[in-house]
């Protein structure tokens, strides 16, 4: 058993399961440590393999090749984002929950509301990582919905700049020169609740309008 233990997997045979981790009684601190004291998006947050060779040494845990986690940059983001001064504002999730439960929430919630009621101050930004088995980019990430709890200046494209980084594209991948042509005439078949944190909520006249 300790044999087979001592065997290091490669890179690619092994994933990274929040699931088991946090059910062991790990915070994200215990491996996301820098986030505490990180002020800009593109920070790199992610445990290096000194960490993970304390308990992936083959004896407590299987070993693992942690060479691919040595010496990687930082991920080049499309907006701000100061992690110490979030955390110090102390509970977001009963916010965002508020937000859903009112109908107040620009976008699509999804399955959100069910992580927040024991989110904690990491959970409700990045949910769902108590089930998570595997990492997939993006997959734990927060919507710009979520932002808008609080940031909830929406003035396109006067306000963007607010949060997102100079130069950045942020357009979809869908907003053609055809779109623009189309979209305002019923053909499009649109979801319009995707287009409020971009876009924000239509004045209408008619009874239980919302603007």
């Amino acid at each position: 058993m300790l044999a087979a233990l001592a065997a290091p997997l490669a890179a690619q045979d092994w994933a990274f399961p929040h699931r088991t981790h946090l059910a062991m009684g790990l915070d994200c601190g215990t491996c996301h440590s820098a986030a505490r004291d990180s002020s800009e998006a593109g920070d790199n947050l992610l445990p290096g393999g000194a960490l993970c060779e304390a308990c992936h040494n083959g004896q407590t845990a299987p070993a693992i090749d942690t060479a691919p986690l040595s010496g990687r940059a930082g991920t080049a983001r499309s907006f701000r984002f100061d992690h110490s001064f979030h955390l110090g504002l102390g509970e977001i999730a009963p916010l965002v929950a508020a937000a859903i439960d009112s109908g107040n929430y620009f976008g699509k919630p999804g399955d959100a509301r069910r992580f927040l009621d024991s989110a904690g101050e990491c959970g409700a930004c990045h949910r769902g990582l108590a089930e998570s088995t595997r990492v997939v980019p993006g997959a734990h990430m927060p919507q710009m919905a979520d932002c808008i709890v609080c940031h909830t200046k929406i003035d396109n494209p006067f306000s963007c700049p607010d949060c997102h980084v100079e130069g950045a594209d942020l357009r979809p991948a869908d907003h053609t020169r055809e779109f623009i042509d189309t979209h305002s005439t019923g053909k499009a078949g649109l979801d319009k609740i995707s287009c409020q944190p971009c876009h924000g909520r239509v004045v209408s006249d008619e009874p239980g309008s919302s603007g």
